[in-house]
């Protein structure tokens, strides 16, 4: 059997193994594709029966050249860039990893948040640029320093990485609040589950942790944020279409929002004139939240595990059943 492997170096830059998919089969693995549709993703499927992507597309087209084809696993969660309702329809069970950076990516949503609290990376830079050397007193700070201590984090999506964010945030003395289409008892344990508009009035630090639907689609919009506390923090590192970017801009503009740490854009990588490169308070990183090798791991040991249910004809974590 060949499996291929269309954009592995994002999930292994070098520090893992893809010997649990080379033991399965005759395993080629291209770094990179194409992010976009292109002829060369058909050409370097093949006849190969498993193909393996995390954000190269693979389309109808593409599946209609490769007739060999029979499996695709999906190197994260989100699954939008195969056509798997035309892969249904041809028999091609398309598999995910449902879960794998819970603990990485809740932390990483704080990490944004005590950044913007204390511009941690701003001040090292200033003092290796010999600033505190040449100071005429024995400290400074640049920016505002801000206590968590005693506010309110209001969380938009309270699955397992609000959950954790939420758990986080309540150790670093936060009141929790929590809006979600579906509460359970172990959200009730760490938050109060309020309504969305309850939830924008009162919290002093928001964070998306939803998965992004039509509905929710630019959420965070000027109506929405006319809504927040005046002062408010946004975090975002779920997704970057959850957001409206001029809006959000033209809010940190005004001093509406005071700081925003996002992990996630609306169209990746950052196009060059993306309004957020120019707002100010706005800390941004790129789409990096997952990538613990902790978390790759277990993308690759879910992926292994995905080709290998696959092979025993009873395929599991198949998004398109």
């Amino acid at each position: 059997m060949k499996i291929v492997v269309l954009d592995g170096y994002t999930e292994n830059p070098g520090d893992l193994s893809w010997d649990q998919l080379s033991c399965m089969g005759e395993l080629t693995v291209y770094d990179r594709t194409s992010y976009v549709e292109a002829p060369i993703i058909a050409e370097r499927i093949g006849d190969a029966e498993v193909v393996v992507t995390n954000k190269t597309p693979i389309s109808k087209e593409t599946m209609d050249k490769c007739p060999n084809l029979k499996m695709i696993a999906v190197l994260a969660t989100g699954y939008n860039v195969i056509n798997y309702d035309y892969a249904k329809k041809k028999g091609i069970p398309v598999c995910n990893v449902p879960t794998y950076g819970t603990a990485c990516v809740g932390q990483y949503a704080i990490a944004l948040l005590l950044e913007v609290c204390h511009h941690i990376g701003h001040h090292d830079k200033t003092v290796h640029e010999g600033k505190w050397a040449n100071h005429i007193d024995w400290c400074y700070w640049d920016h505002p320093l801000i206590e968590l201590d005693g506010k309110t984090a209001g969380i938009i999506g309270f699955g397992r990485i609000g959950q954790t964010t939420g758990r986080i945030a309540k150790a670093l003395g936060m009141k929790v609040l929590a809006y979600d289409l579906y509460p359970n008892d172990s959200g009730k344990a760490i938050a109060e589950y309020v309504d969305l508009d309850t939830l924008l009035a009162q919290s002093n630090v928001v964070f998306l942790h939803c998965n992004l639907t039509a509905d929710n689609e630019k959420m965070i919009n000027k109506e929405n944020i006319a809504k927040m506390k005046d002062g408010a923090i946004l975090i975002n590192n779920s997704r970057g279409q959850l957001i409206d970017e001029q809006d959000v801009t033209d809010a940190l503009k005004s001093g509406k929002l005071a700081a925003a740490g996002l992990d996630v854009v609306y169209t990746e990588p950052i196009r060059a004139d993306n309004p957020l490169l120019t707002a100010p308070n706005c800390i941004i990183t790129p789409h990096m939240s997952w990538g613990a090798k902790e978390a790759r791991q277990r993308i690759m040991d879910c992926t292994a595990d995905n080709v290998r249910a696959y092979l025993d004809g009873a395929p599991i974590h198949v998004v398109n059943p």
